[in-house]
């Protein structure tokens, strides 16, 4: 066989090898936009109440759940409720360009404008009649009760805003209703940051406290002392919420082209930098005192070094770094860093608490007592969490080589994709099976119980989205 013969044989071959496995791929990738669309159809037209959404389903829709048992006429605010599945709408349709995903994403959005509070923010649920239990909203919208306390805990306002910004966006600032509860959600959210910069777990309105100084050691007995009757009032890091804020400001900033969410967001960081405690524990806590001393929030979250908010904290100055091209907010990380890895419990994971000053891991028993034993401690929450000091670590480097730590689109086999889609039932139904794991909102399910979650449908969507985009037309 001559040379060119030989050149024109590897030709063929390599461009068979690519047809067999380009009909694959291309397969995968309708059966994937086949699957999405059958698991939204049913998501929205069968699942769906006024709109939004709860965690948990039986099968045969009759009972719900999110935190406890949950009428129809009530949707969850919190994740992974009606944001959870509202994001995962509009990921599908700013991939497919779909309408029938924007049409489903309004609707959520709407079902959110609803619930608004007059205070401007959300609050876990949102209820269209009057509840057997619990209270009636104060909504801007709709009929009112007495409820009127907007509420960052859980990501609850942050999620519902991050959606109707987005859909906002997405309708090109036409709905009217959408928009206008975005603005004003967002202008509650500015009046709710302290002077110091941190924020409050939530608020009834405009927010007007004296802090000064810089984060110190409380110099009375903290286990008895200096306890706070409203904890929700005063400075918190608890449970991440300084990085949902900072996602929303700079989000809120990218879509709507307005200083002051920038300068909201430099704020923030600044408390960051002001909140880290001083030596020998240059952490971050849950909760501060109008003085900058730690101070106890819930019964079982007392005044500690917080090994799970310092984390969030030091992600949460990396970004706002990044994004304002500021590298002085990186300078409190490496301190933190140091001291984190010196205090990793024996299993490599973090405590959620460290004694002040002692840093012995700190726990609570079954009667809300301190311990140092972590065999006694319930389990309805994370006394120890993952660490992820190497990651943070990385994040700060990329910044300070100026590297972009945007998350790039995840990169989805078709294995993963395929495993997702032969999940799917014959009515578009991703059914999950109770196996004694710890579930959001802690419904009492027996082991073996068969239901619907909010939570797996939105990232089985999302990550349909993301397999779409791994692998283009």
């Amino acid at each position: 066989m001559s040379n060119q013969s030989f050149a024109f044989a590897i030709v063929i071959v390599v461009a068979s090898i690519g047809q067999v496995f380009s009909q694959p791929d291309e397969r995968a990738r309708e059966d994937a936009l086949r699957a999405m669309k059958k698991a939204a159809v049913y998501y929205r037209s069968k699942v769906a109440s006024h709109g939004g959404y709860v965690y948990y389903y039986a099968l045969d829709l009759r009972e719900r759940w999110g935190e406890g048992k949950a009428g129809l006429d009530t949707i969850f605010v919190q994740p992974p409720g009606t944001p959870t599945v509202g994001m995962a709408y509009l990921k599908a349709y700013e991939t497919t360009k779909d309408p029938f995903y924007l049409e489903a994403a309004r609707e959520t959005a709407e079902a959110l404008v609803a619930g608004q509070l007059q205070s401007g923010g959300w609050t876990q649920v949102i209820h269209f009649a009057k509840p057997e239990r619990g209270k009636l909203g104060k909504y801007r919208r709709g009929a009112a009760g007495s409820w009127n306390f907007s509420s960052l805990d859980d990501g609850q306002t942050q999620a519902a805003l991050q959606l109707l910004m987005r859909v906002d966006h997405a309708l090109g600032f036409k709905h009217a209703d959408i928009h206008e509860a975005a603005e004003f959600g967002l202008g509650a959210l500015l009046k709710a940051q302290f002077a110091n910069g941190g924020f409050p777990q939530g608020w009834q309105g405009p927010v007007d406290r004296k802090i000064a100084g810089k984060a110190s050691y409380p110099d009375y007995d903290w286990r008895t002392q200096g306890k706070a009757r409203e904890y929700w009032n005063y400075c918190t890091l608890n449970d991440n919420l300084a990085g949902s804020v900072a996602d929303v400001l700079i989000e809120a900033h990218g879509i709507y082209k307005e200083d002051k969410y920038k300068t909201a967001l430099l704020r923030l960081g600044d408390f960051l930098v002001s909140a880290q405690m001083p030596d020998p524990q240059p952490g971050w806590c849950q909760q501060y005192s109008d003085a900058m001393v730690p101070i106890w929030a819930r019964k079982f979250e007392p005044p500690a070094i917080a090994g799970w908010e310092s984390q969030d904290a030091m992600r949460t100055l990396i970004r706002i770094a990044e994004d304002a091209g500021k590298k002085e907010y990186l300078e409190p990380i490496p301190r933190a860093l140091a001291y984190f890895r010196k205090s990793l419990l024996p299993e490599g994971k973090v405590a959620r608490f460290y004694e002040l000053k002692t840093n012995r891991p700190l726990y609570m028993d079954a009667q809300y007592r301190l311990t140092y034993d972590a065999s006694a401690a319930p389990g309805h929450y994370g006394w120890t969490q993952p660490a992820g000091f190497d990651g943070i670590e990385r994040m700060m480097k990329a910044v300070e080589r100026g590297t972009s730590i945007a998350s790039p689109i995840r990169k989805v086999s078709n294995a993963e994709a395929r495993k997702i889609i032969d999940a799917l039932d014959d009515q578009g139904r991703w059914i999950s099976t109770y196996a004694g794991e710890r579930l959001v909102g802690q419904p009492k399910f027996a082991e073996g119980f068969r239901y619907l979650s909010s939570e797996v449908f939105g990232r089985n969507v999302e990550t349909l989205s993301d397999s779409l985009q791994s692998h283009p037309e």
